[in-house]
C-alpha cells in the first residue's frame, strides 16, 4: 500500500479494475429490484463544465449506493447531438457539424471515464446517429396516421439574409442575432403535433391540489411552472359584430370578431378592442392607410411569444373602424395592439383599462377612455394612477353595468354569459395557453422530417420500409439557408405513389423530439426491430429524473406528451415517464470585470483578483494581483457578485484542470459537500482545498490500519462481538455508539438525497476515529476496523477510486466482497446501546457539570449519584437540598435552598 495519497495512480488503478470487471453493465433481472436513475443527456458543446460533474455526481451517488442495497441500477448516458449549435460552430469553422460533434463526444465520454462514473456505456446512444433518429422519423409517420401530426401553415420569424427560421430568442430588438438584418414574419407551412389532444391529462398529472395527480415525486415548483405553462383558464368566448367587407362585398369573418375572456364581469367597461396585426380586420384597413400599413410591418417584427411581447412597450394604432358590443349596441373604436397574439385565441382582445393593468397603460398612452365597472366598499378609484384594487375579482362588485350591476363575480359572468348566449353570440369556454407543438425547423443538422413532395401526388409520407432519411454529414452550413436545399442527392428521391421524380422535406424536427424518448431507447439500445421492447417494460418509468430547471417546463413537457402518445399506440404501458425529479442547483463564482476605453467590458480570472472588504467584511471590490496584459497590480476592477460560470465572463474551472490537480474524487467530494443538490453552489478554491486535505486524512488513516494484523477479520467480528466472545472496552463500546450514531443519520441522508450532510457525517466518523485511543485489545482493534470499514462504505459513492483501494489493499474485499457489491452498513442496534450515560448536571438551573450513571439506573440511583458527585460539592455551599428535577436522558438539577 502507497504510504502517500497519489491521487492519479489511485484512479486510474480502480479505473482500469472497472474496466476489466466490465462492471457497470446492467442487464434485466427479475429476480432483483430495478432502479432507474437518469441525468438529462447533455449537449456535446465540446467540455464539460462544473454543472455536468455535480448533476453526474448526484446521479452516481444515488447509484452506487443503491447498488450496495441490493438494487439492479441503471445509469445511461447519451448525446443531444442535434441541434443549432452544432451549425453554428460550422459555419465558423468550415467543417461538417458532424465532425464537430463527433469530435466533442469522443472528448467529453473521455471527460467522464475519467470522473470515474458508473455509467454503462453499452448502452450509450447519439441523436444524431440514424440507428436512433429513424425512431423518431417512425413515430412521426404513426402520429401522422393517428392524425396526431399534422400539416398546417405557420408563422415564423424569417431572417432574409441566413434564408432560415430564427427561434424567438434569436430575435434581438427585431433584428436576427447573428446577421443584424430585420427579420421578418412568414407565414409558411410546417409540420404539428397535437399536445392540446392531451391537455387535460396534462395538466391533472401534474397540478398541485388534483385528486389525479401522480407526479407527486416532483418539486411543487416545477409542477406548477408546468401547470402555468399548459394554462387552462375557464370564461367567456363571444363576439363583438361588425359590417366591415372584404373585395369580395362579403363581411370579414362572417361579420363577427371574437374574443376570449375570464373577466366578463367587465364587459360594460369596453371602450376599445385591438387585433394582431396578422388579423383579418387589421390587413383590410392598412388597404389605403399606408401608416398603419408600416405600423403592422413594424408589429411583426420581433418574436412571437407572450414571454417576449410582455417585454416590449405596449404600442397601437387605431384603424378607423368600429366593432359593435354586443349587449349594448354602441360602437367600440378597433385599434391594432403589438401585445396581441394572432397564435393566441381568435387573435383580438377586449379593452377594459379600468381593470385590466395593461388597457389601463395603454389607455392613458393614447387617451382612451377608462369607465370603472367594479367598486370595491372603502376603495375610491383614481382614473390616472393603477392600484391592485381595480383588478380584484374576489371582493369586487359590479356598477354601471346596467342590469348586471349589483352582482359579485361569479353572479356577473354567469349573467353575462346567459345574455350573450341568448343572443347567440357568446357561451362559456375552457381555453388552454398551451398550443400545438411546432416541430419544424428549417435547419440542417436534425432529423429530416420523413416527407416527401410530388406535384401530381402531393405531399406524401415516406414509406416505412425507406425509413430512415439519413441526413448527409458532409454538408457545411455557409449562411445562406438550409444546405439540404442545394444537395440534388438527398433531393432527388422517386413518389412512393405513382414513381415520379419528386423531392424530400428538407426542413427538420425541432431537437426536443431527440430527447423527448431517449430515455426509453437507453433501455432497449440496440434493438434494430423495435422501437422500445423489453427492456422499456421492465426499467420503466424512471425512478429518478436529475437535471437542470432550465428543463422544468418544455423538455418535460414534451416528454410526459411523448409517453402518452407511444402508450395510446400500444408501445408502453405507463402513463408518466418520470417518477422523481430533482432540479440542481447551479454553480456560481464570483464575477470580475471593468469598462474598457471603447466602452466593452473586460472580464478577469478569479485567480488574477484579490478581494476588497468594507468594515463588515463584505467584499465590497476587488484589485488585481499581479499584472494583466497592460494593466498593473493593484488595478481596481469591478465586482459584479457572483453569477453562473461562464467561458465568456472567466468565471468558468475547468474540471479536467481539477481532477487533474486534485483527482476527480476531490471535485465530486466538493460540489457534493458544500450545498444540498438543489441549492446553488458558489464556488470557493479555499474549499475544494479542504476537501483534497480531508481525502489525504482518510488515507493517512488507512495507512495506520494497514500496520494492524487481521483489519478486515476484526471488522466481521465486531459486528458479531456476541457470539464470537469479543469483549470491548469502555472506550471501545463509546466508538461502536458514536459510529453507528452517525451512520444512522448517514443512512437517512441518503434516503433523501441530502448528500451535502451524507459528507459532513462522514467527516464526523473520522473524527471519531482518529480521536479514539486504542488500548491494542482485540476489542479495540475490532471496532476501530469496524468504524473505518463503515467508513469507507459510506464514502465510497462519492469518492469511489480512494475507497475502492483502501478497501481491497486493507483486506476487506477478500472477507466482505468488492465494495461496488458490498453490503450497505446499517446501524447495529447493540452498539447502540450504552452501559453508562452522560447526564448533565444543574444547580439551581445553572449547568455545573456532568455524571456518569447506569443505562438503567432509577431516579433514586441518578439522585444518588448527583448529590454525591464532586461537581454538586463544589457547588452546593451550606445550603440543603430542597428537590431533585430529574429529565431523563438529559439532566439532573438539584434546587438547594
Amino acid at each position: 500500500m502507497q504510504e502517500t495519497y497519489d491521487h492519479r495512480r489511485v484512479e486510474q488503478a480502480a479505473q482500469a479494475d472497472w474496466q476489466a470487471q466490465d462492471a457497470y453493465r446492467v442487464t434485466e433481472d427479475p429476480n432483483k429490484k430495478k432502479y432507474y436513475a437518469c441525468s438529462m443527456l447533455p449537449y456535446p458543446s465540446g467540455k464539460l463544465h462544473m454543472g455536468h460533474v455535480r448533476n453526474y455526481t448526484i446521479n452516481d451517488m444515488l447509484a452506487r449506493q443503491l447498488r450496495m442495497q441490493g438494487y439492479n441500477v441503471l445509469m445511461p448516458m447519451g448525446w443531444d447531438a442535434f441541434g443549432l449549435p452544432a451549425e453554428n460552430a460550422a459555419l465558423k469553422n468550415g467543417v461538417p457539424p458532424a465532425k464537430w460533434t463527433y469530435e466533442n463526444i469522443a472528448y467529453m465520454k473521455g471527460q467522464m471515464q475519467a470522473m470515474g462514473l458508473a455509467i454503462d456505456w453499452s448502452r450509450e446512444v447519439a441523436t444524431c446517429d440514424p440507428d436512433y433518429y429513424r425512431w423518431n422519423q417512425w413515430l412521426f409517420l404513426k402520429m401522422l396516421e393517428k392524425g396526431i401530426a399534422y400539416r398546417k401553415t405557420q408563422v415564423v420569424n424569417w431572417d432574409p439574409v441566413d434564408q432560415t427560421v430564427l427561434a424567438n430568442e434569436q430575435v434581438i430588438d427585431g433584428k436576427g442575432w447573428r446577421t443584424g438584418a430585420p427579420v421578418e414574419k412568414r407565414e409558411i407551412p410546417g409540420y404539428y403535433l397535437k399536445i392540446t389532444d392531451y391537455v387535460q391529462e396534462l395538466l391533472d398529472h401534474v397540478q398541485l391540489g388534483n385528486d389525479k395527480a401522480t407526479l407527486t415525486g416532483w418539486p411543487d415548483r416545477v409542477r406548477l411552472m408546468q401547470e402555468n405553462w399548459i394554462g387552462k383558464s375557464a370564461g367567456v368566448r363571444f363576439a363583438f359584430t361588425h359590417d366591415i367587407r372584404g373585395a369580395d362585398g362579403q363581411p370579414i369573418q362572417e361579420g363577427r370578431m371574437y374574443v376570449f375572456t375570464t373577466r366578463a364581469d367587465t364587459i360594460m367597461g369596453v371602450t376599445f378592442c385591438a387585433v394582431a396585426a396578422e388579423h383579418p380586420l387589421a390587413t383590410h384597413a392598412a388597404q389605403g392607410n399606408p401608416e398603419l400599413a408600416a405600423f403592422i410591418e413594424k408589429c411583426k417584427q420581433g418574436g412571437t411569444t407572450e414571454a417576449e411581447l410582455a417585454l416590449r412597450d405596449k404600442e397601437g394604432m387605431p384603424t378607423g373602424l368600429n366593432v359593435v358590443h354586443p349587449l349594448t349596441g354602441e360602437e367600440v373604436p378597433l385599434w391594432v395592439g403589438n401585445y396581441v397574439l394572432m397564435s393566441y385565441g381568435d387573435g383580438a382582445v377586449m379593452g377594459v383599462p379600468a381593470h385590466d393593468e395593461r388597457d389601463f397603460a395603454f389607455a392613458l398612452k393614447y387617451g382612451l377612455p377608462i369607465t370603472q365597472v367594479v367598486h370595491i366598499d372603502g376603495e375610491t378609484y383614481n382614473h390616472s394612477q393603477w392600484q391592485d384594487w381595480y383588478a380584484d375579482k374576489q371582493r369586487g362588485v359590479t356598477i354601471n353595468s346596467d342590469t348586471f350591476s349589483g352582482m359579485s363575480y361569479p353572479e356577473a359572468v354567469n349573467a353575462v354569459a346567459h345574455a350573450l348566449e341568448q343572443k347567440g353570440l357568446g357561451e362559456k369556454k375552457t381555453t388552454w395557453r398551451l398550443r400545438d407543438w411546432g416541430i419544424s425547423r428549417q435547419r440542417y443538422w436534425g432529423t429530416p422530417i420523413p416527407m416527401i413532395h410530388c406535384d401530381a401526388c402531393g405531399t406524401v409520407p415516406v414509406p416505412e420500409r425507406d425509413l430512415p432519411v439519413v441526413l448527409p454529414q458532409d454538408l457545411v452550413p455557409d449562411g445562406s439557408g438550409n444546405p439540404l436545399n442545394k444537395s440534388e442527392a438527398f433531393l432527388k428521391v422517386d413518389c412512393p405513389c405513382c414513381g415520379k421524380p419528386a423531392r424530400r422535406e428538407t426542413d427538420t424536427m425541432d431537437t426536443f423530439i431527440d430527447s423527448s424518448w431517449y430515455f426509453m431507447r437507453y433501455c432497449d439500445p440496440k434493438n434494430a426491430e423495435a422501437m422500445v421492447a423489453g427492456g422499456t417494460e421492465y426499467w420503466m418509468p424512471m425512478d429518478q429524473y436529475i437535471g437542470g430547471i432550465e428543463h422544468a417546463i418544455l423538455h418535460l413537457l414534451y416528454a410526459r406528451f411523448w409517453t402518452k402518445v407511444m402508450r395510446d399506440l400500444g408501445l408502453v404501458k405507463i402513463d408518466e415517464p418520470f417518477t422523481k425529479l430533482l432540479t440542481q442547483g447551479m454553480v456560481l463564482n464570483h464575477i470580475y470585470s471593468r469598462r474598457t476605453a471603447k466602452g466593452g467590458k473586460e472580464y478577469f480570472w478569479p485567480a488574477d483578483i484579490d478581494p476588497v472588504m468594507d468594515a463588515d467584511g463584505h467584499q465590497v471590490g476587488a484589485k488585481l494581483n499581479k499584472a494583466v496584459g497592460d494593466l498593473p497590480a493593484g488595478t481596481l476592477i469591478d465586482y459584479e457578485g457572483v453569477g453562473t460560470m461562464s467561458k465568456s465572463k472567466n468565471n468558468g474551472v475547468d474540471p479536467q484542470d481539477l481532477i487533474e490537480k486534485y483527482g476527480a474524487d476531490t471535485a465530486r467530494l466538493y460540489t457534493m459537500f458544500t450545498a444540498p443538490p438543489e441549492a446553488t453552489l458558489e464556488w470557493n478554491d479555499a474549499a475544494v482545498e479542504g476537501s483534497y486535505r480531508f481525502l489525504r486524512r482518510v488515507w493517512n488513516f488507512g495507512v495506520k490500519l494497514n500496520a494492524m494484523n487481521n483489519i478486515a477479520a476484526s471488522a466481521v467480528l465486531a459486528s458479531a462481538a456476541g457470539k464470537n466472545g469479543i469483549e470491548f472496552s469502555k472506550n471501545a463500546k463509546g466508538l461502536r455508539h458514536e459510529v453507528h450514531s452517525v451512520l444512522g443519520q448517514i443512512d437517512y441522508d441518503y434516503q433523501r438525497l441530502q448528500y451535502n450532510t451524507v459528507v459532513s457525517g462522514a467527516m464526523k466518523l473520522l473524527n471519531a476515529l482518529e480521536g479514539f485511543k486504542s488500548d491494542g485489545s482485540v476489542g479495540d482493534q475490532a471496532a476501530l476496523a469496524e468504524g473505518f470499514s463503515v467508513l469507507l462504505r459510506v464514502l465510497y459513492p462519492v469518492t469511489p477510486h480512494m475507497t475502492h483501494a483502501l478497501w481491497k489493499a486493507l483486506g476487506f474485499e477478500a472477507v466482505q466482497g468488492a465494495l461496488l457489491d458490498a453490503p450497505w452498513p446499517k446501524p447495529d442496534e447493540d452498539a447502540l446501546k450504552l452501559d453508562e450515560v452522560e447526564l448533565m448536571l444543574q444547580v439551581n438551573g445553572k449547568l455545573r457539570g456532568a455524571i456518569q450513571v447506569p443505562a438503567g439506573a432509577s431516579k433514586d440511583d441518578i439522585e444518588k449519584t448527583a448529590l454525591a458527585s464532586e461537581a454538586f460539592a463544589k457547588h452546593s455551599g451550606e445550603g440543603a437540598v430542597k428537590k431533585v428535577i430529574v429529565v431523563p436522558g438529559r439532566l439532573v438539577n438539584v434546587v438547594v435552598a
